[in-house]
C-alpha cells in the first residue's frame, strides 16, 4: 500500500492541494475539476485509441455475424475467420484492455483523494514544498458541500453517463435487425449502468460526483470529436 501511495495517491493529492492553494478563490470544487481535466488530458491518447478500436469493432459486427452464420457448426473455423478479419482491419481485439489496466490504479487513487482529500489528517502526505492549508473549505461555488452527498450531482452523473453510452451505441441500419441477445445487452448497458452510477454516488461525498460529471463530459466531447472525424 505504501508503494501505491507513493506512485499514485500522494502525487494526485499534492496536485489537488496545489490547485486549491494557488487557484483564485480557493474553491475545492474547481480544484477537483482541474485535477480531473489534467488526468483526462494525460490519458487522452490512450482513450482516443480505445474509442477508435471500439468504433472499428462496431463497424465489423455485420461481417462477424456473417462469419458466425457461415461457420455456425465449426467453432474453430469461426475463430480463425474472425481473427483473420481482425488482422485485415489491423486491430487488436485486446487493445481496449490496455487503457483500462493503465487507468485502474489512477482511478482508485483519485477516488481515495476525493473521498479523503477534505480530511486535514491526510495533509501529512503533502510534499515539503507544498504549502499546507490551515483548513479546507468544502464548498463548491458556495452551493454544494463536497464532503457531503449531493443528489443533484448524482443525477447529473447518471444523465451524462447515459448520453455517453448512447453516443457509442451502434444504430441498426435500414433493413438490419439486431439479434435478441445483442439488443438486450445494449438496452441493459444503456439504462442499467447510468442508474447504477446514480445509486453509487447517492450517498458518496459529492466530490466524487463532481469528478464523475467532469470526466464524463470530457469523454463525451472526446468521443464526439473522434466520431466526427470518422463521419467525414
Amino acid at each position: 500500500m505504501s508503494l501505491f501511495n507513493t506512485i499514485f495517491y500522494q502525487p494526485l493529492l499534492n496536485i489537488l492541494i496545489i490547485f486549491y492553494q494557488y487557484f483564485p478563490g480557493h474553491d475545492f470544487g474547481i480544484s477537483v475539476i482541474l485535477l480531473t481535466i489534467l488526468i483526462r488530458v494525460l490519458l487522452y491518447p490512450l482513450n482516443t485509441q480505445a474509442i477508435k478500436s471500439q468504433k472499428v469493432f462496431q463497424d465489423l459486427q455485420p461481417k462477424i455475424k456473417e462469419i458466425q452464420k457461415k461457420y455456425k457448426d465449426d467453432k474453430e473455423k469461426q475463430l480463425q475467420a474472425t481473427l483473420a478479419l481482425y488482422k485485415e482491419a489491423k486491430i487488436n481485439p485486446f487493445a481496449n484492455f490496455l487503457p483500462l489496466l493503465v487507468q485502474l490504479p489512477i482511478l482508485i487513487a483519485l477516488y481515495r483523494v476525493f473521498w479523503k482529500g477534505l480530511n486535514t489528517q491526510e495533509l501529512v502526505n503533502l510534499y515539503s514544498f507544498v504549502a499546507k492549508p490551515e483548513s479546507i473549505n468544502s464548498s463548491f461555488l458556495g452551493l454544494i458541500k463536497l464532503d457531503e452527498p449531493s443528489f443533484v450531482l448524482a443525477i447529473l452523473a447518471g444523465v451524462f453517463q447515459f448520453v455517453q453510452i448512447k453516443m457509442m451505441t451502434p444504430k441498426a441500419k435500414t433493413g438490419e435487425e439486431l439479434d435478441k441477445f445483442s439488443s438486450m445487452m445494449q438496452k441493459q448497458t444503456l439504462y442499467f449502468f447510468p442508474v447504477l452510477i446514480i445509486i453509487m454516488l447517492w450517498k458518496a461525498p459529492s466530490a466524487i460526483g463532481l469528478y464523475w460529471v467532469t470526466t464524463t463530459i470530457f469523454s463525451i466531447v472526446q468521443q464526439r470529436l473522434i466520431l466526427k472525424s470518422y463521419a467525414k
